[in-house]
């Protein structure tokens, strides 16, 4: 009873519309599912993760700001995964499954199974999700970012962190674990039962009486124990002070903010802050404030990658700081580059890079030129102020080791998975328990594009995921040993579509 009255205090609480853009794209999902009853979307401040609350007339919670904070495509992906629970009357069934816990609370079977009902609902909605979808890989990168905003959530609703995050996105992306030993349940029940009779025993005995105690010295006064000073949690402060405002704000700002003592302190900081920003002070809005946070906002629609959201990005960082750039120049998959006269002439092969330029920054100059790289072709740009370092034929690296006559086969072994992931196995029984070199690289057309190089040691199997965009690469690995110089060597053409 008293999961379900936090769950109707959750959505009739501190909770108001969603957009209607985010309304109809809901509508438009509920309609893939097939789902015939209407199903309302709002924003909460009380909720950390999507939840569905009601069975007659159902709810999506979702937490304020995830909407604009996630991209659209992993937004997506979460809506699809409430309305599967909707669709599969998950609501319901998880109110009958409480009720069943409440009247056995004392059977340790019944705690297991009905963990077990939990984990399986969710595998079943994200099958459901996936089918619908056909990505699984980036509904795995949505659970992941959605996993940074979960917190205690009440029994009472079904959300989309449910579960172990771990097995849900291996069992996306590789292969489903296997079912538990059949002994685990017996041996669980076992143990509790072993220890609930010690308990019972030692009870139930009475101690034989203690004598008395001897009269105790004269107490002598000690020196008070120094007190440590409170150590300052998570708040909105702090996330305000070094996420929301942490590339405009001064350093003597934010040593003045540090020092404050109290929320009402904090607060009339915050607001004298934006105050002494705001262009046009007479009027309600604060031009400066709506801007900087919509920057924000694009940072993280467009910059989010993995698990870096989109205002630690460098591009982001960039964005938040200056604005959108007056000029842009986007290579995203790099490639054959005139290089301009600034930078030597010539033609060469460059990773995917941008350059943005402003006409002018205040404090830096005027024609500022600034380019992000991505020399992994993975999708992270880094800043860099050097332009060679776009350039990839200047990124192989020299000779390897030195080749031993005959050189083995190392058995390497390419095997390409889903969005462009692959992974690599290199078999190191033949070396036993022994610690060898291993230095492997990836390239396309004659450019270098990751290169690794780990002291391994058998005889497990190495093993490595990269992510590589669609088209032809080849993989060299070479085995080698200090003074015995190579061991074995593979070269291997493989596709990723």
């Amino acid at each position: 009873m008293a999961s379900w009255l936090a769950a109707r205090r959750l959505g009739s609480r501190g909770v108001c519309a969603a957009t209607a853009s985010w309304q109809s794209l809901l509508d438009r999902l509920a309609e893939r599912m097939r789902l015939s009853r209407p199903v309302t979307l709002l924003e909460s401040c009380l909720a950390e993760v999507p939840v569905v609350i009601g069975y007659v007339r159902p709810v999506i919670l979702m937490p304020v700001g995830l909407l604009a904070g996630l991209p659209a495509a992993q937004v997506e992906t979460i809506l699809l995964h409430e309305l599967a629970h909707i669709r599969r009357h998950d609501y319901l069934v998880n109110l009958l499954q409480i009720v069943a816990e409440g009247l056995v609370f004392y059977h340790p079977a019944v705690w297991w199974i009905s963990g077990v009902i939990r984990a399986e609902r969710e595998n079943c909605c994200d099958d459901l999700v996936v089918a619908t979808q056909g990505d699984a890989f980036a509904y795995a990168t949505a659970l992941t970012a959605l996993e940074q905003n979960r917190g205690a959530v009440c029994e009472a609703v079904v959300a989309a962190t449910g579960g172990s995050l771990v097995k849900r996105v291996r069992r996306l992306l590789v292969q489903p674990e296997g079912p538990r030993a059949t002994l685990t349940p017996v041996l669980s029940a076992a143990i509790l039962t072993i220890a609930a009779a010690a308990v019972l025993a030692a009870w139930q005995s009475t101690p034989p009486p203690r004598p008395p105690a001897p009269p105790a010295p004269p107490a002598v006064p000690a020196a008070p124990a120094p007190v440590a000073p409170p150590t300052q949690p998570f708040t909105p402060y702090t996330k305000w002070v070094s996420e929301d405002v942490a590339y405009i704000i001064r350093n003597d700002e934010r040593a003045t903010f540090k020092s404050l003592q109290s929320d009402a302190e904090r607060e009339h900081f915050i607001e004298q802050f934006w105050q002494r920003r705001d262009p046009t002070p007479a009027t309600t809005e604060n031009e400066f404030k709506e801007e900087h946070y919509r920057r924000i906002a694009h940072a993280n629609q467009n910059y989010w990658h993995l698990e870096i959201p989109g205002w630690k990005t460098d591009r982001g960082r960039i964005y938040i700081a200056y604005g959108p750039p007056d000029e842009k120049e986007t290579h995203p998959s790099g490639g054959a580059y005139q290089r301009t006269a600034q930078e030597g002439g010539g033609t060469t092969s460059t990773f995917p890079f941008e350059k943005w330029r402003y006409r002018h920054i205040e404090g830096v100059g005027a024609n500022v030129v600034i380019e992000f790289v991505d020399p992994t072709m993975t999708g992270v740009y880094l800043q860099t102020t050097d332009p060679s370092e776009k350039d990839a034929l200047l990124r192989i690296p020299g000779d390897w080791p030195a080749t031993n006559a005959g050189t083995p086969r190392a058995g390497a072994t390419v095997q390409p998975m889903v969005n462009g992931a692959t992974q690599i196995s290199i078999p190191l029984a033949a070396y036993g328990d022994h610690w060898v070199n291993m230095h492997a690289r990836i390239s396309a057309m004659g450019r270098m594009l990751q290169s690794f190089e780990h002291p391994v040691q058998g005889p497990a199997t190495y093993t490595k995921t990269v992510s590589l965009p669609p088209g032809s690469y080849r993989l060299e690995v070479v085995l080698w040993e200090v003074g015995a110089g190579k061991l074995a060597a593979d070269s291997i053409a493989f596709e990723v579509k």
